[in-house]
């Protein structure tokens, strides 16, 4: 199978998880603010786990195959890492959008619905979770993939049910708010068959891919998750929210990678 394809295929299942997490809103189901808050520091948790174990560390050795000399592996990793945060700040300051407690940042917002808006932050975070385990599965390494996917499709649960509630908040139906955050996740297979089809067609892209996709993530959570999960006073449910991510995705990506 071509790496693209196999890619698409893995990230249509992680992006699926979106849905399944987006699902509980159909039966009026709606968790406190500060279980929201835990979800989604569960969610960075997974996210850090999978930036460093599942897509640095990788890397790192991918490069020390392809680059003999000690001082370009880890020199390769700064310039991706980095090279990974700056785009996705690029994206986030060029592109309107609307965090879920802040509010409406970029320019013209005042132009575009506030739906539109929520739509295009979550796609501004799907994009390097799909490049993650699109690179990872078009390198053929099932055991990775198999980990990275099941980390990035955990956290698309609480991603879910948070635009779900966000949007059932804005007055949306429970049905039409479902729908909405089930599309959100459509652009991780997006990301995923971009990503495969670099990896086969470019070997060496495969370290670079995994770096700035990781650097990309590292700035989502810092950015955009952890603030999000902190603004409203709810710091200890949601670190506890974190750490328990972390070592979830540390479990698997040992236990399957």
């Amino acid at each position: 199978m071509e790496p693209w394809l196999t890619a698409l295929l893995v990230t249509l299942l992680s992006g699926g998880m979106t849905a399944v997490g987006a699902a509980p809103v159909l039966i009026g189901w709606q968790p406190s603010e500060r279980n929201t808050n835990a979800l989604l520091g569960f969610a960075a948790g997974v996210m850090l786990a999978a930036a460093f174990f599942s897509l640095i560390v990788p890397a790192l050795e991918l490069a020390e195959q392809q680059y003999q000399h000690a001082i370009i592996p880890p020199a390769i990793a700064v310039a991706g890492i980095l090279l990974g945060s700056f785009l996705i700040a690029g994206i986030d300051y060029a592109v309107p959008h609307e965090h879920f407690v802040k509010g409406a940042e970029g320019p013209e917002v005042q132009r575009i619905s506030r739906l539109w808006l929520f739509i295009i932050a979550i796609t501004i975070h799907n994009i390097p979770e799909g490049l993650a385990v699109g690179i990872t599965a078009g390198g053929g390494d099932a055991d990775a993939t198999a980990a990275i996917a099941t980390g990035i499709g955990l956290q698309n649960v609480p991603e879910g049910l948070a635009v779900a509630l966000a949007l059932l908040a804005l007055g949306y139906s429970p049905w039409r708010s479902f729908y909405i955050a089930a599309l959100t996740g459509a652009v991780e297979p997006v990301g995923g068959a971009i990503g495969g089809w670099f990896v086969g067609h470019a070997e060496w892209f495969l370290p670079w891919g995994l770096l700035v996709s990781a650097g990309a993530m590292i700035y989502v959570i810092s950015h955009e998750i952890i603030p999000e999960t902190h603004r409203q006073g709810h710091h200890s449910r949601a670190s506890i929210g974190l750490m328990l991510g972390l070592v979830v995705m540390l479990f698997l990506d040992v236990w399957l990678g």
